[in-house]
């Protein structure tokens, strides 16, 4: 099994971000990267949508012979991971908004996370703001209509920086100190974001930190790939592989794919 490709799946291109962080810390891995374009965003869909996109996407990767899963999105894995780890024998490893470092390192005692409507409705990331986020003001902000932006390739365009001024301002009056990034697609945006917000303000992704969970997951499963062989990366879309290729800087081999 050490020799099976790690599976990624993300509603759309966002997940690449994670995929990046995974494959650099762990460049002898084989990986199957899924954009689920077709139905992105997840955040505005019900937890029983969320559900049944992610166990397709889940049969999917499995079929292919992945010996773990990464769900590379927030919305699903606050939705559907758990469901997932019920139903399937192989390791998942997800992503949470990293609120927890930000409640614990603010000297304000104010935090922005910026998110979708389906992760910051969701029980998890309630549970968890609750248990680390205690006398902290927190200003949750839906990210609407940014996920659509980055999918068209209209990262850099005027329609985003009005949208990501009027998400943000609120958040620099209120004095944060921290920005959490709550969706995959959203680091993508830091070079934007960076020069918007004041200097005192940390940006703060999961991306690392999920590689090394995913790194220390294999590891203790015995899962580490010891081929030295050239490794196998396959990127898929079921919509528009261009701007998935853009946002790779043309990096990988990457096609369509019906699913």
């Amino acid at each position: 099994m050490s020799n099976k490709p790690i599976g990624i799946f993300d509603s759309g291109i966002g997940g690449t971000s994670i995929f990046k962080e995974i494959h650099s810390l762990l460049p002898a891995e084989h990986f199957i990267y899924l954009a689920d374009s077709k139905h992105a965003p997840y955040g505005n869909k019900t937890k029983d949508e969320i559900i049944h996109l992610s166990i397709k996407n889940t049969e999917l990767l499995l079929d292919e012979g992945c010996k773990i899963i990464v769900v590379a999105c927030n919305t699903a894995t606050t939705n559907a991971i758990s469901y997932l780890r019920e139903k399937y024998e192989v390791p998942f490893i997800g992503i949470e908004p990293a609120i927890k470092p930000a409640a614990l390192k603010t000297r304000t005692k104010v935090v922005g996370i910026l998110a979708t409507r389906g992760t910051l409705s969701s029980q998890l990331f309630h549970k968890t703001t609750d248990l680390y986020a205690s006398g902290i003001k927190v200003i949750e902000q839906v990210g609407e209509g940014i996920v659509p932006l980055i999918e068209t390739g209209q990262l850099d365009s005027k329609k985003m920086l009005a949208l990501l001024k009027n998400y943000i301002d609120p958040m620099i009056k209120a004095d944060i100190d921290y920005l959490v990034l709550g969706c995959t697609h959203y680091p993508y945006l830091i070079p934007i974001l960076e020069k918007m917000l004041p200097k005192k303000v940390t940006i703060i992704d999961s991306g690392l930190a999920v590689a090394k969970q995913t790194q220390a997951i294999l590891k203790a499963n015995d899962l580490l790939n010891s081929n030295m062989t050239k490794p196998l990366i396959k990127l898929y879309s079921n919509r528009d592989i261009v701007v998935l290729n853009s946002i790779l800087n043309n990096r990988f081999d990457t096609s369509f794919l019906e699913f």
